[in-house]
């Protein structure tokens, strides 16, 4: 735990009682603080009753005396669409807001420090997409090099629940933009931004309300080195705010296409190479092509943004290469879950949106493509450059018969079911070919999560037998 520091004895508010806000709770406990809890579920009331935090209703007027600080739980809305009533009463009263990102950039270092040989670091990755596999990814080459090191953040543990820092230890947070939009502290040592997409956009008032989000990660505090993905003209601006020139090696551009010029400090990927270079000459290169916990463009411009990451930690090219080809992959994103018959089964759940999609449907040649859910605005339309791998689709969920009128000339099947759609893609499928899960919808349809319709999936190929 990292106790938090700052509010001895005073009343601080926290506001969700999940996963991160429990922990929030403990580690105020554990700085000295008089923590407050509240929900709106009386179920995750109870259970922080049960460990002995008292409740206030802060939707109420009395419960507000003395509060120094309110910290509230990423999914809570603290501005657009409208701002929770409890986040608008702290707004009213002048209390700050912060979220527990912002506490634990606050409480991370201490005296402790002083006996250390080498101080701690906080790598923190961010972006529409890949930011879960990027950040995973660095955790896994620092793990291997034998460099000790913890993954918190929105992937893994609550950033307050990790352990006390060890001597040289680099944390790995993935953040996203609900987290890095309000923390009132961002100071990690190298900042990661993988790429831009429109997402979550009712969440920031628009896209560019969703771009300031990721870009406080890079403003606000100012890391020590920032890696840049600049295949999207986000990403080019906000290196381009960040350096001092082109030769400025804080600064390290990245790309999953293109070959990127200047004297500065890049990495990129094209046709399966990635390629490293600094002050205007190659100084490394591997072939990704046979690394199959990273299949397709989308995953090399990880492997690119881990590359640089590792490399500013000072890993030798030899040590991330081996680390990349022992890398699984993650649940639920590009994941292979059975081979049969020359035919692959890829799981990757996790595409809820349409970029997402188009990344997994660019990374195989020849698809049995199963999609559908819960369909955001837009549908499928902007897939349509994306379709010439597809074989055939088979369309499941709220959205199903939308899908269907939306892919034109690609053939396809409304089959409704994971179950159905399944079992029609295998008895299809020919060796050679994927039956690639890339739903391009939210899951709440018929499932929890977007975890639960890829455990669901992986149940049904399993069901298929030999």
């Amino acid at each position: 735990m990292i106790p938090v520091r700052g509010y001895e004895n005073r009343r601080v508010a926290v506001l969700g009682l999940g996963r991160s806000g429990l922990a929030v709770l403990h580690a105020l406990a554990a700085g000295g603080a008089l923590p407050l809890a509240w929900d709106d579920s009386a179920e995750a009331r109870a259970r922080a009753e049960a460990a002995g935090y008292a409740m206030a209703d802060l939707a109420r007027d009395r419960d507000w005396q003395d509060v120094a600080l309110l910290v509230t739980s990423p999914g809570i809305p603290h501005l657009y669409p409208a701002p929770h009533p409890a986040i608008a009463q702290a707004l009213r009263r002048g209390v700050p807001v912060d979220n527990d990102i912002g506490l634990f950039f606050r409480s991370w270092g201490s005296a402790d420090w002083d006996r250390f040989d080498q101080p701690p670091k906080v790598v923190a990755v961010t972006g529409s997409n890949g930011k879960s596999t990027t950040t995973a990814l660095i955790h896994h080459v620092l793990k291997a090099a034998g460099r000790p090191t913890q993954m918190a953040g929105n992937i893994g543990r609550g950033v307050l629940d990790l352990d006390p820092p060890a001597d040289g230890e680099v944390v790995v947070l993935e953040l996203s933009s609900y987290q890095t939009e309000l923390a009132r502290a961002l100071t990690p040592d190298i900042a990661v931004f993988t790429n831009l997409s429109p997402d979550h956009l009712g969440r920031h008032g628009g896209m560019g309300g969703y771009f300031a989000a990721k870009a406080r990660l890079f403003t606000l505090g100012g890391p020590d080195r920032a890696v840049i993905g600049v295949d999207e003209t986000e990403g080019m601006f906000l290196a381009g705010a960040l350096a001092e020139g082109p030769a400025d090696d804080r600064v390290i551009r990245v790309s999953a296409g293109q070959k990127l010029e200047g004297p500065g400090w890049s990495v990129f990927a094209r046709k399966g190479f990635l390629a490293e270079w600094r002050k205007g000459r190659q100084v490394a290169s591997v072939d990704l092509r046979g690394i199959s916990g990273l299949p397709g463009a989308h995953n090399h411009q990880n492997a690119c943004c881990a590359w640089a990451t590792c490399r500013s930690l000072g890993l030798a090219p030899r040590e991330i290469e081996a680390a990349f080809h022992s890398f699984a992959g993650l649940p639920h994103r590009s994941q292979l879950v059975a081979e049969r018959g020359g035919v692959r089964f890829v799981n990757d759940s996790k595409a809820t949106n349409v970029d997402s999609a188009a990344r997994a449907l660019q990374a195989f040649p020849r698809i049995r493509w199963i999609a559908g859910g819960l369909g955001k605005e837009g549908g499928i339309a902007a897939l349509a450059p994306h379709l010439g791998s597809v074989v055939k689709a088979y369309l499941i969920g709220h959205s199903a018969r939308d899908f269907a009128l939306q892919l034109g000339q690609t053939p396809h099947e409304i089959c409704g079911t994971m179950e159905q759609a399944v079992a029609r893609a295998a008895a299809e499928a020919r060796p050679g070919e994927v039956v690639l899960l890339a739903p391009a919808a939210a899951s709440f349809d018929q499932y929890p999560n977007f975890e639960k319709r890829g455990e669901d999936f992986a149940a049904r190929v399993a069901a298929l037998g030999d």
